[in-house]
């Protein structure tokens, strides 16, 4: 009697330990992190405000003529994104920090890309909305529709490939001292090679250069972004266990 309770016990104990498949812990952290934001409504509301203070800054600053709009727009939205980016990214693993819970997720039998991925999707989703909210009062301060049809997928891209960098490199500063300081510090160089792409494909797009130029940045960006994604998959375990 007693070897088979045993033995019930060991084979319980086996399927709870059994690893989580990589998908599905992934999108369980991204819910936690959407479903958290729903309730408090804190991360997205402070990246929005910060935004819009940004266009409207720079709408004051700048005296925009007709010939410069669309290159003036294209780097005036990336780098209200970027700002607006930084300031959700630097509380990526905040919470989980804050709380001591980070070791338990380490700990927790999944692979801790997940938790790379997981955190990946919470701040793509977070940038995007800030980027779909900013894009109508933009247009109209400074006078440039930017409702065309391949800008979508050139803001996909760009904020894909600018948070994946930026949640490895929160990452890597969630234990260091000064982390919010240095973490623009580490991560604004290593995403030039996504910015920049991203403000020529932009410009390209709102001054209807022909699509064979607008394609070169293009694949320029993705290819950055398969080359960021990957290293990041790679790099993450280390960086988290040190």
């Amino acid at each position: 009697m007693t070897d088979r309770v045993e033995a019930e016990t060991a084979q319980s104990t086996r399927r709870t330990l059994k690893p989580t498949p990589l998908a599905q812990a992934t999108l369980a952290i991204a819910w936690k992190d959407l479903r958290s934001e729903l309730r408090r409504r804190e991360l997205v509301a402070a990246m929005l405000v910060f935004a819009l203070l940004s266009l409207l800054i720079f709408s004051f600053a700048l005296e925009v003529d007709a010939r410069s709009r669309a290159a003036n727009a294209a780097g005036i939205l990336w780098v209200t994104l970027v700002f607006a980016g930084t300031l959700g990214l630097g509380r990526s693993l905040g919470r989980e920090r804050d709380q001591g819970s980070l070791e338990g997720v380490l700990l927790a039998p999944i692979d801790r890309s997940a938790l790379y991925f997981g955190k990946l999707i919470g701040n793509f989703l977070f940038m995007i909305i800030v980027a779909v909210i900013i894009i109508g009062p933009l247009s109209v301060l400074f006078g440039i529709s930017l409702f065309t049809p391949l800008l979508p997928l050139i803001l996909l891209l760009g904020i894909l490939g600018y948070a994946g960098v930026g949640t490895l490199v929160a990452s890597l500063a969630a234990y260091t001292r000064g982390r919010e300081i240095l973490m623009p510090i580490l991560l604004l160089p290593i995403a030039l090679s996504i910015l920049i792409p991203a403000v020529r494909a932009t410009r390209a797009v709102l001054e209807g250069a022909a699509y064979s130029d607008i394609t070169i940045w293009l694949n320029l960006l993705l290819a950055t972004n398969v080359v960021y994604i990957v290293l990041a998959y790679l790099l993450f375990d280390f960086i988290v266990s040190e």
